[in-house]
């Protein structure tokens, strides 16, 4: 099971960098940085990426993600919110085999062609989906939240796989979330990169990838850890507390 979603890192305001990457438009005239937009393909049970595009955010994630399709395998899940959920995608990312569940627009029309109990088949272009209208919570740190969704997936058999499961399913999207957080908060420590030419902003963005991956790796094959590679946090996974500990 495998989730997609993007992110954008701030990036020093220099003259070269400006070349390459641009300011946000906002209501107060901008974000006051150039942002690079990043894409990720995170596995849900370890957090750890799979595979990762980014460039100016000039260009949109539904841009992005078809770069991402390649390193999709046949079987696997793809978890993924309302933004990817064009037509056009969907049926390049299950044309090899692989399966979605997706967030669509709760006030998007889609034709009934058969009901099952919790949901009903309809299309998504050329890609024929289950449809599953429910209510999710969330819990977060910040308290629980609520709300309707309306998911498509392309696992069609209800008796295989009935609409409540796919519901609790879909909670783990937020997976890639998290491995946002833990890059750009826990190891980038919220900061702007330092490079200030696009050039050496690609090569520190692979190296702030790489370390991410490596600090993964650390948790899911340190010896006697009891902790789910997914529930791990830094610390666990560095098992370092002296200078150049990753936090």
């Amino acid at each position: 099971m495998v989730a997609l979603d993007g992110t954008t890192l701030t990036v020093p305001d220099s003259p070269a960098v400006l070349t390459r990457f641009t300011k946000q438009a906002g209501n107060h005239g901008g974000t006051g940085y150039p942002q690079v937009r990043l894409l990720a393909l995170v596995a849900c049970g370890t957090r750890s990426l799979i595979d990762a595009v980014f460039g100016p955010t000039t260009t949109g994630e539904t841009t992005y993600a078809p770069r991402l399709l390649p390193s999709l395998r046949p079987g696997m899940i793809l978890l993924a919110d309302r933004n990817f959920a064009a037509q056009g995608l969907l049926s390049d990312i299950t044309a090899n085999g692989s399966e979605v569940l997706v967030r669509l627009n709760h006030g998007r029309r889609m034709p009934v062609l058969a009901r099952h109990p919790g949901s009903y088949l309809s299309t998504l272009g050329p890609v024929t989906v289950r449809v599953i209208d429910c209510e999710i919570t969330i819990t977060t740190t910040a308290g629980k939240h609520t709300g309707l969704y309306r998911l498509a997936t392309t696992l069609l058999d209800h008796h295989r796989y009935p609409a409540g499961e796919l519901a609790t399913l879909y909670d783990q999207r937020l997976e890639v979330e998290t491995a946002y957080l833990e890059l750009k908060s826990m190891i980038l420590g919220s900061r702007v990169l330092r490079a200030r030419t696009p050039e050496r902003i690609t090569r520190e963005i692979h190296a702030l990838l790489v370390v991410y991956q490596l600090a993964r790796s650390a948790r899911r094959e340190r010896p006697g850890c009891l902790v789910a590679p997914a529930e791990a946090g830094f610390r666990v996974g560095a098992g370092l507390d002296g200078p150049g500990a990753v936090r």
